[in-house]
């Protein structure tokens, strides 16, 4: 008998079944077969250690007794949330002896649920309740609880928002919690929330909160080895924060984005080392067909009659640019707020990020480089600079709040604009320089790229009016009108940086270069990476907003005048709340509003796939592409691509030309001369 069979037959039969049915479960998680199944060599996982190593200095992780002190302070609420629930159950006259078996539970979600938050990062919570426990109760009775506490401080009850929250700190640690309450009479401890049917009869709110836990728990479900995707989804967050591409309410991925594009690279390489999967995360998106969609797993054909993602049935899914869809019914697009410009940006970061790891593995750099943030400001010759101003701190919270939730439709209108090649969006936000007195000031900048012409004069005050507007209706809308509130709109060249930002923070990053972009439309260049970091931004209180938390679908019209009127949810939602971005109660049913009930499959590769083949799980989209469906093909529209491209034209079919108006007496003039 060969070795080769004596070490098979040495290995007892149930071990060597079990071990082949994890082989096969790895192989097939996802939508396609896996693309190598290779185990890591030994300096895979020295790189790793590397990694983990390159991490440290940046608090991506907490120590074991922070950890402790979170974990005591959930347990406390929990034990409240219990007690509260208990007492509410009473004084609904139902007998104590029962009242004592109802339950109740407090789940988490986001990032602190998947393992990846960072030292002193809040907590997605969520309150689940039983039947005769509801809404109402739990913004005034559960309130006036907490209330008692002398641990909680800073509490906030945003019963209006599109996701109804609770914000409080307790004990130094920020919890948002959202509350839902489910058709059962009790609440188990050991209750699991990923069965579909919990959905049932449930208002829209309760879905939308309990869809945060039911897509974090999910992506842990199809992940073939947590550990070495928490560690690679630790320096995926990192490195997107460092390139200023972590954002949903600007338009680029938030945390639960970024989780599920890490997640289907491990379903991908599932055998992979941590610092393998950073580099084949890389490659995988450097090389990703969008608008192709990223999902985990087939969507799941329930009839509960909620909406779901799919472009098939819907048209406006079609207009999605860099679909992520998630994984938990009702499936959803987590990044339609995606444009054009956003789209570019990240692409471009990919594709300097593959060659960033390839250099990292091969011993020509180390992970530091990785996480060197570049000089946005050498990018570009002209910017805009947006300043929202407030006469004190905790207005400015709020108005900042607002106004960094409608950017990103100012980006979108500069993306229309024929003369206009791209809108990059830094989502820093900047103190002034010479702040003025009794003012309290935050600045954003947005890097602008002209086509090419010799002499082309260029008017944007039409734009910022409509984004003004906008932006102040909203705040009327809200009841939330102040005085002293204001938003300005300057037209920056690059020369003219120094009286926003600090002389010798431009000075040192200019030395030291940048990546450039080329005037080809929707297209970057290469360039050098920076060494070096942002002098001293301010730290933005939240990279969720409105827009950001609730996710909702916002659909515009052109009125008379020119000016965009929003419909549907936001009109019913004009509450601002701060949310982490990595929150996923930002995933609503009503954001993207339309059925997905059939699965869309990724084209499979072939059996022997390796990294050249990378493009057979991203089909071009050609005008021979079909959605793959239980009952047959269905041949996609020819001219899909150009209707999904008219989003970034002014061909968009839901929105006419503006007509001119007059110049806002208060608001300069915006104007771009090139020569």
């Amino acid at each position: 008998m060969s070795t080769k069979m004596s070490a098979f037959w040495s290995t007892p039969p149930g071990q060597n079944a079990q071990s082949q049915q994890i082989l096969n479960q790895a192989r097939n998680l996802g939508m396609t077969s896996a693309i190598s199944m290779a185990m890591p060599k030994p300096l895979d996982l020295q790189k790793t250690t590397e990694l983990s190593e390159a991490l440290i200095p940046h608090g991506v992780s907490e120590t074991d007794e922070e950890l402790n002190h979170r974990m005591e302070v959930l347990r406390k609420v929990n034990e409240l949330a219990k007690e509260w629930i208990k007492e509410v159950s009473v004084q609904k006259n139902m007998p104590t002896s029962a009242a004592d078996h109802v339950g109740g539970k407090i789940y988490t979600f986001g990032s602190y649920r998947l393992g990846v938050h960072n030292k002193g990062a809040d907590i997605d919570a969520l309150c689940v309740a039983p039947r005769h426990v509801d809404r109402v109760d739990y913004f005034t009775s559960f309130v006036d609880l907490l209330k008692k506490q002398p641990e909680v401080t800073e509490l906030r009850a945003v019963e209006e928002a599109f996701v109804p929250v609770i914000k409080m700190n307790f004990d130094g640690i920020e919890l948002d919690m959202l509350f839902a309450r489910l058709a059962l009479k009790e609440i188990p401890d050991n209750m699991d929330l990923k069965d579909d049917m919990l959905l049932k009869n449930l208002d829209p709110k309760c879905v939308r909160s309990l869809n945060g836990c039911r897509v974090t728990d999910e992506i842990l479900r199809l992940v073939p080895n947590i550990d070495n995707f928490r560690l690679a989804l630790r320096a995926i967050k990192l490195w997107a924060k460092k390139h200023g591409i972590y954002s949903n309410v600007l338009g680029y991925l938030g945390g639960v984005s970024w989780a599920m594009l890490v997640a289907r690279t491990c379903q991908l390489y599932p055998n992979a080392a941590a610092a393998t999967l950073v580099q084949k995360f890389f490659l995988v998106f450097s090389k990703w067909e969008w608008p192709q969609p990223v999902l985990l797993k087939p969507p799941d054909n329930v009839n509960l009659n909620y909406p779901v993602w799919d472009p098939r049935v819907n048209v406006s899914d079609r207009y999605h640019l860099m679909p992520i869809i998630t994984p938990a019914y009702p499936q959803q697009n987590s990044t339609f707020n995606v444009s054009c410009s956003t789209r570019a940006v990240m692409q471009e970061e990919f594709r300097q990020g593959f060659i960033m790891t390839e250099e990292i593995m091969t011993g020509k750099a180390s992970w530091d480089k990785l996480f060197e943030p570049p000089n946005f400001f050498v990018k570009y010759k002209h910017f805009i600079v947006l300043i929202a101003s407030s006469s004190s701190v905790e207005d400015q919270l709020e108005w900042v709040g607002l106004v960094e939730s409608k950017i990103r439709h100012l980006i979108l209108a500069l993306e229309r604009n024929d003369h206009i090649t791209l809108a990059h969006i830094n989502p820093e936000q900047y103190d002034p320089v010479q702040p003025e007195p009794d003012t309290i000031s935050t600045m954003w900048f947005i890097g602008l790229v002209f086509k090419k012409t010799e002499s082309l004069n260029i008017d944007l005050t039409q734009d910022i009016q409509a984004f003004t507007g906008q932006v102040h209706r909203q705040a009327a809308t809200a009841k939330t009108v102040k005085d002293g509130r204001r938003i300005d709109a300057k037209h920056v060249k690059r020369k003219q940086l120094s009286s926003y930002l600090p002389s010798n923070f431009l000075l040192r990053n200019k030395r030291l270069g940048g990546m450039s972009l080329s005037t080809s439309t929707g297209s970057l260049s290469n360039g050098t990476t920076p060494v070096g970091t942002f002098a001293q931004p301010r730290k933005r209180p939240s990279d969720a907003a409105l827009d950001a938390v609730m996710m909702k679908k916002v659909r515009t019209r052109e009125s008379a005048d020119g000016t965009r009127n929003l419909e549907g949810d936001e009109c019913r939602s004009p509450f601002v709340i701060n949310s982490n971005d990595d929150s996923c109660s930002s995933l609503s049913v009503d954001d993207v509003q339309n059925p997905f009930p059939v699965p869309v499959e990724e084209v499979p590769p072939p059996e022997d796939a390796n990294d050249k083949d990378i493009e057979g799980l991203v089909p071009a989209d050609t005008e021979d592409e079909t959605f793959a469906l239980p009952l047959g093909p269905v041949k996609r529209p020819t001219n899909l691509t150009l209707r999904r491209m008219r989003l970034c034209s002014d061909e968009l079919p839901d929105v006419t030309t503006p007509s001119p108006r007059e110049p806002h007496p208060t608001h300069p003039t915006i104007r771009f001369t090139l020569k």
